[in-house]
């Protein structure tokens, strides 16, 4: 039994539960972080000495913290089918690639939104830094759109781990800027996203809170 702890709401634990959800590992999912807290606590700590979420717990007492890293083994170790980890190493590679720009780049866009329109009450928004970053965000959308007008996934002419993290974040992208540019591969990738059932179950049914 793999036991993966972190709230539902956070989109690093959206990444691992997805690739659960593509790769239907019996698991449990255990409510910490946010305002379940117990990351402090002496025992979490020694599982993530960051005391940030997710952590993946295994029945041996292998642990695992960064969640671009609990998918890529999730896919190592339990991928026996193919259905996530890129067989080629160069598309592997490239999927590594795109994990990490979601990282260096996507995601440091659109968190001060997320932060601004989500988690600040509407008369402490700072407007200037909704709008800086919504600029930020559409620029790098557009950088993705630009990819997906050469290949119908991330990486490849197939789904694989290279799109969970892009996919969470194109989420948020789709759900709080609602004044967006025509991005016309983006929007035909996103739309075959939204008919996977793990991305439907961990991600879209997920308020955003």
């Amino acid at each position: 039994m793999i036991n993966i702890w972190g709230r539902n709401n956070s989109i690093n634990v959206q990444k691992v539960m997805w690739a659960i959800g593509e790769l239907k590992l019996e698991h449990t999912r255990l409510d910490v972080g946010g305002a379940f807290g117990k990351t402090k606590d002496p025992a979490y700590l020694a599982m993530n000495p960051n005391s940030l979420i997710p952590v993946l717990e295994e029945e041996d007492g292998f642990t695992l913290w960064e969640s671009n890293s609990i998918v890529r083994y999730l896919a190592a170790n339990y991928d026996k089918a193919g259905v996530l980890e890129p067989k080629d190493a160069k598309t592997r590679a490239r999927a590594n690639q795109w994990m990490d720009w979601q990282l260096s780049v996507a995601n440091p866009a659109i968190t001060p939104v997320f932060w601004q329109l989500v988690r600040t009450p509407e008369d402490k928004r700072d407007l200037a830094v909704i709008e800086a970053h919504t600029k930020k965000t559409i620029e790098a959308m557009a950088m993705l759109d630009a990819q997906l007008g050469k290949t119908a996934y991330v990486t490849g002419d197939a789904f694989c781990y290279g799109d969970i993290p892009v996919g969470c974040v194109c989420n948020r992208y789709v759900k709080l800027i609602k004044e967006r540019p025509s991005l016309p591969n983006l929007d035909r990738w996103f739309k075959s996203i939204l008919t996977r059932t793990a991305f439907k179950d961990h991600v879209d049914a997920i308020p955003l809170t």
